[in-house]
């Protein structure tokens, strides 16, 4: 989850499709507030499931046999990593697959950076393909363009493991062989449940969401909505504004805070919008709107540690996630099932379990948030 240090999911929207229409909400949530948007086409949501359905396969489970351990150092196997961007989170990541690769022995061939743009991916793909790497793993800079860019090394039985989604229309165990993600109904449950406490189960709370078709962002944000609604019956849900550029939040959040100046938190898909948000409420000398948001960014992490607006942060494991990746693309060289959607469990992040949350992605604490919880 993503760390978004500049923004993991802004790979999806350098090319997102389908993006319904931004709007917020008035002070009515039962007419005035959108229910026809991104977030909403769940429903309700009380389970994490993949974007064809996918049941979930915990990391946890995702294991080699001592037997296939040996096979694989005996291999003399290679590796590629792809990453749509280098930040906090794949670094979290990277670090997991590359202690794993370690221990069995697997060579690591590549290492990209697409800087979230499809071509350079494409391109990097088609160089790494002339290094014959057994297996890819990384995430896609766009689920739809990536069907092609990726497809060259699928016709060569290169084995592709990838976060969060594959392309769309590759098949499972045919063009790809595992995705690994979050348990996304867990962090957007921990996310509400961090809301809830914050602002002590009632009063006025924002959603300032990311408003393109991506099933990541999208669920996690529809199981803090669902979550909110069957937990804490005293909060509304006032306004859910929409972004497809995570770096217009302070704009939205000014203007939500015009319009509804008693709001008890505001709800962002992820910390870069987060930081946006911080920002506007930093300008309007604003102290008590709370903000709760997913995944690990030094801004925002040091503003919680200074017990300012930000009430809580929701990351995942990231290393164990990257982990996972690495012990998936094992078992795809040998032939073996691995998850179709297997996902990584998460943590939530309050001023007093700083330290907890960057250990989930074996990083120290930024000093300017080891300074203010001095």
């Amino acid at each position: 989850m993503k760390a978004f240090k500049k923004t993991i999911f802004a790979a999806a929207f350098v090319t997102a499709l389908g993006l319904a229409g931004c709007s917020s909400g008035g002070g009515n949530p039962g007419s005035a507030v959108p229910t026809g948007t991104t977030i909403d086409r769940f429903g309700t949501v009380t389970k994490t499931t993949g974007p064809q359905g996918e049941q979930p396969t915990p990391i946890s489970e995702v294991k080699l046999t001592e037997a296939q351990k040996v096979t694989i150092k005996n291999g003399k196997h290679k590796a590629a990593i792809l990453w749509h961007e280098l930040s906090g989170w794949t670094k979290a990541l990277q670090a997991g697959i590359e202690d794993e690769f370690s221990e069995l022995g697997v060579d690591i061939v590549a290492k990209t950076d697409a800087k979230f743009d499809a071509a350079t991916q494409a391109n990097q793909i088609e160089t790494t393909l002339a290094l014959a790497p057994d297996v890819i793993l990384g995430q896609a800079v766009d689920p739809t363009t990536a069907a092609a860019a990726y497809k060259p090394a699928a016709d060569r039985g290169v084995k592709l493991v990838f976060a969060d989604q594959a392309p769309d229309s590759y098949k499972y165990g045919a063009q790809y062989q595992a995705v690994i993600t979050d348990d996304l109904f867990q962090i957007g449950e921990r996310a509400a449940k961090a809301m809830g406490e914050a602002i002590g189960g009632r009063g006025e709370v924002a959603v300032v969401y990311y408003d393109a078709q991506f099933h990541v962002t999208n669920f996690r944000d529809a199981a803090f909505l669902s979550t909110l609604a069957k937990d804490y019956p005293d909060i509304k849900i006032v306004a859910k504004q929409g972004f497809s550029d995570p770096n217009k939040a302070e704009e939205i959040a000014n203007a939500l805070l015009t319009t509804h100046p008693d709001l008890g938190g505001i709800y962002t898909s992820w910390a870069v919008p987060a930081q946006g948000v911080l920002s506007a409420l930093k300008s309007a000398g604003n102290t008590k709107t709370k903000v709760v948001t997913v995944d690990l960014d030094d801004t925002i992490a040091t503003d919680l540690a200074s017990s300012g607006n930000v009430a809580a942060i929701v990351a995942d494991k990231a290393y164990d996630y990257g982990k996972a990746m690495a012990i998936s693309a094992a078992l795809a060289i040998l032939g073996e099932p691995a998850p179709e959607f297997g996902t990584a469990d998460s943590v939530t992040v309050t001023k007093d379990t700083i330290a907890e949350g960057y250990k989930a992605w074996h990083q120290n604490v930024p000093e300017a948030a080891q300074k203010e919880l001095k």
